[in-house]
């Protein structure tokens, strides 16, 4: 029987995300709740990956140790979070990780975006939970930059779905990442960065990943 499992959501997503209740719900088929924190609390304004990171490690806490689900920025932070809290996970599902992220010529906008949030202090980004436009503290760029998914280690056993067509995470940096690793089980689909067409086939591999009879 898998440990606990949570779903690390998206940026500017939320803990009711669509592939979450798509997950919950197959999970739930096989007697396992899915448990997605909101990584937006208390403010999405303030939010910084190190606050994420502490977040998830209250999370960890909790119990045995857990798989661990993370869409895009929830990638990111299920790689950082395997390679600083290793004895907590025991292994990861990456859907469409964003493993550039942190690399100032890689990040959510252009440089001169970067300029443009550092003079005035914050910028706007749509949130797709909220369906509207909300500031983002610029504390969450520089605190980005100490972080490396990239370049992170870690033993967990981890199984990797990109989209071909993903325009937000360029699916290239997704295979070098998954090349480097021999625990990593890379899987490339016919999808963009949503990844909602492939729920059906991403949830009959995580299912055999996870020793579950897929559903």
């Amino acid at each position: 029987m898998i440990g606990p499992v949570l779903y690390l959501h998206g940026f500017a997503s939320s803990s009711s995300s669509t592939k979450g209740g798509y997950f919950a719900a197959r999970l739930r088929e096989h007697g396992i709740a899915l448990r997605c924190p909101d990584f937006n609390e208390p403010d999405f304004a303030t939010m910084t990956m190190t606050r994420m990171l502490e977040h998830l490690r209250g999370e960890l806490d909790r119990g045995e140790p857990a798989v661990l689900i993370g869409s895009s920025l929830g990638g990111t932070l299920a790689i950082l979070a395997a390679a600083r809290l290793a004895d907590r996970i025991e292994r990861l599902v990456l859907l469409a990780p964003a493993v550039m992220f942190g690399r100032p010529d890689q990040h959510l906008v252009p440089p001169e975006r970067v300029e443009e949030w550092r003079r005035a202090g914050e910028l706007s980004f749509f949130h797709y939970a909220d369906g509207r436009e909300r500031p983002l503290n610029y504390a969450f760029y520089e605190d980005s930059l100490q972080y490396d998914a990239a370049g992170s280690s870690f033993a967990q056993p981890a199984i990797v779905f990109q989209g071909t067509r993903d325009r937000t995470v360029e699916p290239r940096t997704v295979i070098e990442f998954s090349e480097r690793r021999p625990n990593v089980t890379l899987s490339l689909l016919d999808d963009d960065h949503q990844l909602m067409a492939s729920l059906p086939a991403i949830w009959n591999g995580m299912a055999q990943f996870l020793g579950l009879a897929a559903a």
